[in-house]
């Protein structure tokens, strides 16, 4: 049967035209596979368009993506016209988030689908939230006993020099940003206070890293089908410079190689450790894990709960593999939602129970 599968992407988010890139693909990809798609694409002014012109990521280029109006409602998405009126409904049956940074990626979309009745086939709320924040990160993955790197963390420009106990050189890292956006290297105090006011400027916390000289960048994807963790092999992603930079990632500039060539123990361990954090947090939708392997010391560094491109290219061989991978999180989303309507939500009567007066307590 036919679902129609909401695509959001975009937002008000410094990561707004990756996702743009990640929405796209994965709306094509799902309208190939036969799904009735409806793309949602979110400005970085906040507002909300939906239109056949979305699924052509050339429209975005020249602002042509900005034309029908949008708003996700009860179960469904509404078409505006030019006065803000409803042109019609579309109903549909889920969605998926392709929106990078922000309130798109932590938690926010999660919590308007929710509202609005729609199955989301992506992370929950809480790895949303939590995972978009690199010092949350570290804190959830020291209670569960997986190593992290060695950190500090703080929230005002005068608080940078305490980085200098994890010892020269750091990594200096925006905490709720992605993409490599605001990171930099700093080999002394000077190069240290520049990374951190250049960090500031897009965030209002700062982390920072001790650097590991013979780092390696190795990642791991992971997703829920029929109730098992699917991980993808490893990858290890090759920089030119010191650490990977937002053009490594975007712009060509970097290289992959997959399956990493690391000894079959270490991605055993990585794949391990993937699963084990997925499993354990009860985890959702497509998922990458970030880790630094330095030797045989594993790190996990950072979780992408909507992660660039989906990681179709961990987890398949091209778009046209991709499809049944995006239809296993929607069938499991599917499933987790009718799971939940079963659940009772009680009325505690406790409103009945008040004294005809209660309205006026309080009043003078």
């Amino acid at each position: 049967m036919k679902r129609t599968v909401a695509v959001i992407f975009g937002g008000v988010s410094n990561e707004n035209e990756i996702s743009i890139i990640t929405g796209t693909m994965a709306a094509n990809v799902l309208k190939s596979g036969g799904e009735q798609v409806v793309p949602l694409y979110l400005s970085q002014k906040g507002e909300l368009f939906t239109g056949e012109e979305l699924f052509d990521i050339n429209n975005f280029k020249g602002g042509g993506c900005e034309k029908t109006k949008a708003s996700v409602t009860d179960g469904g998405v509404f078409e505006l016209n030019k006065r803000g009126k409803i042109k019609r409904y579309i109903k549909v049956d889920v969605a998926l988030n392709c929106c990078h940074g922000g309130m798109g990626e932590g938690g926010g979309v999660c919590g308007l689908f929710a509202l609005c009745g729609i199955p989301l086939a992506s992370a929950g709320m809480f790895e949303s939230a939590a995972f978009m924040d690199k010092y949350f990160t570290k804190l959830v993955l020291n209670s569960l006993g997986v190593q992290v790197a060695p950190y500090v963390y703080f929230r005002n420009y005068n608080d940078a020099l305490c980085a200098e106990e994890l010892g020269y050189p750091v990594i200096v890292k925006p905490a709720k940003l992605g993409s490599s956006i605001g990171i930099a290297k700093a080999g002394d105090r000077d190069e240290l206070l520049a990374a951190a006011e250049a960090a500031f400027f897009y965030d209002d916390g700062v982390l920072v890293e001790k650097y590991f000289s013979d780092r390696r960048e190795i990642n791991c994807a992971a997703y829920l089908s029929g109730g098992k963790v699917i991980t993808s092999e490893c990858e290890e992603a090759i920089t030119k410079g010191d650490i990977l930079s937002y053009d490594d990632k975007y712009a060509g500039g970097g290289k992959s190689q997959l399956p990493a060539d690391i000894p079959a123990e270490i991605s055993d361990k990585i794949r391990g450790i993937t699963a084990d954090v997925y499993s354990r947090l009860n985890m959702r939708g497509i998922v990458r894990f970030d880790y630094i392997l330095c030797g045989e010391e594993v790190y996990l560094s950072e979780i992408n709960t909507v992660p660039g491109s989906l990681s179709y290219y961990l987890l398949s061989n091209g778009f046209k593999n991709f499809y049944p991978v995006l239809q296993a999180v929607i069938v499991q989303a599917l499933d987790d939602w009718q799971r939940a309507a079963d659940k009772k939500v009680l009325s505690t009567g406790i409103l009945n129970a008040l004294p005809s007066n209660a309205a006026k307590i309080g009043r003078k």
